[in-house]
Order: structure tokens, then C-alpha cells, then sequence
């Protein structure tokens, strides 16, 4: 169902895959939480999407990637197809696993133990991991279904060779 807010989300485009990114570009912005709880989550949002339109830059597939640093802390890093001037430009580099979700954000530790074993079982080495929580609260209460990725960056002795960029 669309909502005119979060883009649609195919899980099965992305669940068990591993994409090879060379230099993806991303801006990279801060949200404050309370014990891992996102705090103005929306108002970070909107202030990424303002500067998005002023260059009239789009997201790259709905690509929303969140890093708890802290129980404080989650930092934004939103997939664009251009720079954005005066923000935090990085780049994601490399191969990443994706695991595929459904159910209540409160499940997010429970995914993650999940997905730590789920990279085992496939024999990979997991550098870094990210979550994408693929639709704000309120989507995911319309469409009925809560879909996160849990996306893990493999370490370089884990990359797998043959994967390629998506097209």
C-alpha cells in the first residue's frame, strides 16, 4: 500500500543477498537516544530531506542506514545520488549482507542475535552492522507489516568473490 511517505519495500529484493558497493555515497547526519530509543528521529529526517530538495538530489533505493554508536546515539546514513552542500558526506564501501525482518521495533536485539548466527552458519565474518528500518511508525501500522534489514558490513577476509553491483 502506498502512503506517500516511505517508498515501498520488497523484502525478497533483499533478504540473504550480498551487494558489493564501491564507494557508495551516502549523507551521513546524528539522531539523540534515550537507552537506544530514537529521539526526533523525524525532525533529523526532515532537515536531511530539506537539503536533499534544495540540490534536487533523490534517495537511493529507500536506502536508510542506522548506527547505534551508543545507547545515546544513532547516526543517519541516507543512500543520495549526489553531494549535499553543508552536510556530512561519507562512503560505504565494500560487501554487505542482508537479512530481512517483519514485526515490532522492540524485536531489533532479537534480529540482531539472529542475524550474528545467521553470518556464522554462511561462514562470514561480519565487520560492521547497520539496521534499516524500512518505514517510519506510522507506514508500518497502514501497510500492517514492519520490515527491517539487519545489514552487515563483511570484514575483508569474508568477501565473497562474484558479487557484484546491483544494476
Amino acid at each position: 500500500m502506498e502512503t506517500g511517505c516511505c517508498p515501498l519495500f520488497d523484502p525478497d529484493a533483499w533478504d540473504g543477498k550480498i551487494l558489493s558497493w564501491p564507494e557508495k555515497k551516502f549523507v551521513r547526519d546524528k539522531v539523540f537516544c534515550l537507552f537506544h530509543v530514537p529521539v526526533g528521529f523525524g525532525a533529523t529526517m526532515k532537515r536531511i530531506m530539506g537539503k536533499m530538495q534544495q540540490v534536487n538530489a533523490e534517495c537511493v533505493e529507500g536506502l536508510c542506514l542506522s548506527d547505534h554508536t551508543s545507547k545515546w546515539n544513532m547516526d543517519i546514513h541516507v543512500a543520495v545520488d549526489k553531494d549535499l552542500p553543508g552536510s556530512e558526506m561519507q562512503h560505504l564501501d565494500g560487501q554487505f549482507l542482508f537479512k530481512v525482518y517483519e514485526g515490532p521495533f522492540s524485536d531489533t536485539g532479537k534480529w540482531c542475535t539472529d542475524f550474528s548466527e545467521y553470518a556464522r552458519r554462511r561462514g562470514l565474518d561480519i565487520e560492521k552492522l547497520y539496521m534499516w528500518y524500512t518505514t517510519c511508525p506510522k507506514c508500518a501500522k497502514q501497510r500492517g507489516k514492519n520490515h527491517v534489514a539487519v545489514v552487515g558490513k563483511l570484514s575483508a577476509a569474508a568477501m565473497q568473490p562474484g558479487v557484484v553491483q546491483p544494476g
